[in-house]
């Protein structure tokens, strides 16, 4: 058995045992299609005040930067829907029930990777888990997982688009996979036409200074625009009404990871206790938790923005 051959069959064999629940491989190269794209994303400010976004253009568009000599990128899609959803006054994004995904997940990467150099032998590579120069999503759809849909996030045809994705980019040669290369959003305009404060326009462009998730996670103001108002229903933290409402999603399937399971407190906290919960307790309970991210401060003005 060639050797790209064999080294594919041990990548998708330890994915597995590290708990992704797919993997798939494509051959590392520049991607010059998706720079034109996020070039004009970018100059058209649809990113806010997120400027992290404008740092390392050329990181994120060619993978050979990231790691001298790459030729492969993996991409691992790891599920993250919930047994059910979590009631309450205020929502919370599936994604943020539990522990902080990228703790999980880059302490899956760190062992897959190590596993992967007892058996092939030393080589270089490096693992991300979103908070990295990487677009993950055009290589989950190089590597043929799925297809990005018209709210922006990676859909797979079998379950749906609940999904943590991390990459491993390796200067080890593999047997690549084909690109995924159908939309199946067809003229469905759902997470078009349910979004709250549209955000989500043709052609697949997502405003993300005009999405929920922006305001009450990436936003670091201390008032959330007045003209806002109103436009939130209950959502405290991230958004997934373009998520719900997508029909791929009727697919979705509970995840089986013990680490993402909901919080007690997520679970419990009522909106006086919400309301009353000192920065002190807020670290102590929400310490490896997504929510950590908006800090005390940034939860209590959501909570205020929200009441009437």
């Amino acid at each position: 058995m060639p050797f790209a051959e064999k080294h594919t069959g041990l990548v998708k064999q330890l994915a597995s045992r590290y708990g992704f629940d797919h993997c798939g491989i494509a051959k590392a190269a520049p991607l010059d299609e998706d720079a034109r794209r996020l070039e004009a994303w970018l100059h058209k400010g649809l990113h806010g005040k997120m400027q992290y976004m404008e740092n390392h253009f050329d990181l994120r568009i060619d993978p050979t930067k990231l790691v001298p000599g790459a030729k492969s990128v993996i991409t691992l899609l790891k599920n993250y829907y919930p047994q059910q959803e979590i009631g309450g006054e205020f929502k919370i994004s599936k994604y943020a029930y539990g522990t902080d995904y990228h703790n999980v997940i880059k302490g899956s990467l760190k062992s897959m990777m190590a596993e992967l150099q007892e058996h092939i032998g030393q080589f270089s590579g490096r693992g991300f888990v979103d908070s990295a120069p990487v677009l993950e999503r055009a290589w989950a759809t190089k590597s043929g997982l799925g297809w990005i849909g018209r709210n922006g996030n990676l859909i797979t045809k079998d379950s749906g688009s609940f999904y943590f994705i991390a990459t491993l980019i390796i200067d080890v040669e593999l047997r690549y996979d084909d690109p995924f290369a159908k939309d199946y959003c067809g003229s469905c305009r759902r997470c078009i036409d349910a979004c709250p404060t549209g955000a989500i326009s043709e052609g697949k462009v997502v405003n993300g200074s005009q999405c929920i998730s922006y305001f009450t996670i990436e936003l670091k103001d201390e008032i959330i625009p007045e003209e806002m108002k109103g436009k939130f229903g209950d959502w405290m933290f991230g958004c997934d009404t373009c998520q719900d409402v997508c029909p791929w999603n009727r697919f979705s399937k509970p995840h089986s990871e013990e680490a993402f399971a909901p919080l007690p407190e997520i679970l419990n906290l009522s909106t006086r206790e919400w309301e009353a919960l000192s920065e002190e307790a807020f670290k102590k309970i929400f310490k490896h938790s997504p929510l950590s991210r908006s800090k005390h401060k940034g939860i209590q003005r959501n909570i205020k923005f929200l009441k009437p």
